[in-house]
């Protein structure tokens, strides 16, 4: 039987791969025959068992991570048991290499694909902590702004297009537009009153009228009653009728230079739905 030698720094090289100690590294890789990929997988499914133990602990950590590329965006949300582990550069890799790999996906929101959760399972190898794949979006056509707060704890990414012949949204309007979106209160439910649950604003709208009726008032004051409060409601909910954030005196519909249709955004904070 011929004996594989396994070099220190094939041992050191795969323990910095998977966060095991010397020793079981260098057995990994005597049982693979020096191949330091099969050794990997050896020690991944050895180690699957206690990764899975993992899974019922409490991951309320972890970041939002933002990509574009190629026509689309995508954000995504990854858990971690720890602020600690969520700030580890090694850990945002991951993150952003993840988000970066959600790109390949279809639009609408994902479920994580076998590639995403073995770039995880490094990590969730190494830190010993219960890490996962929470939730993410894909988004494509047209362009896109984003923010990301600087604890990564928050992102929105906003969707729009431009008409032929209109200049393009700039920078600051597009980074400031999801800045309203992060910070408003209450966060935007939609664009504009077009986006808004059909059901809801039904219910509004008779509350509304029931309120205006029982006011006394004749039908036609009632009337203009109830249509008052259905367009402080589309101001209150709606992402273009809220003031906006950076100057209130204005409305967020009235920083979009003509020619540009805000489409969709998503927000994510962590942990929140």
């Amino acid at each position: 039987m011929t004996t594989v030698n396994i070099s220190p720094k094939d041992v050191m090289k795969l323990r910095d791969r998977t966060g095991l100690g010397m020793g079981e590294c260098k057995n990994a890789l005597v049982e693979a025959n020096g191949d330091m990929e099969a050794a990997e997988k050896i020690i991944r499914e050895k180690m699957k068992g206690k990764m899975d133990a993992r899974t019922d602990r409490a991951a309320g950590e972890g970041c939002v991570v933002l990509a574009m590329g190629n026509g689309k965006a995508a954000i995504v949300e990854i858990r971690s048991e720890t602020d600690f582990t969520s700030r580890n550069e090694e850990f945002r890799a991951m993150a952003s290499a993840v988000a970066a790999h959600a790109l390949t996906h279809p639009t609408g929101s994902i479920t994580a694909d076998k590639a995403m959760n073995d770039k995880i399972d490094v990590v969730r190898l190494k830190s010993g902590e219960n890490l996962s794949f929470a939730r993410g979006t894909v988004l494509e056509g047209g362009s896109f702004a984003s923010y990301l707060h600087h604890d990564s704890k928050l992102g929105v990414l906003l969707q729009y297009t431009v008409a032929e012949g209109a200049g393009e949204l700039a920078a600051d309007i597009g980074t400031g537009i999801c800045q309203h979106i992060a910070a408003a209160v209450p966060t935007p439910a939609a664009i504009d009153a077009d986006g808004l649950d059909p059901a809801v604003v039904a219910a509004k709208r008779a509350e509304a009228v029931a309120e205006a009726q029982a006011s006394g008032k004749p039908a036609q004051i009632a009337e203009k009653m109830a249509e008052g409060k259905m367009r402080k409601y589309f101001e209150e909910v709606t992402l273009l009728g809220q003031p906006y954030v950076r100057d209130d005196k204005m409305q967020v519909g009235q920083i979009v230079p003509k020619g540009i249709k805000l489409v969709k955004f998503i927000r994510l904070r962590l942990g929140q739905d």
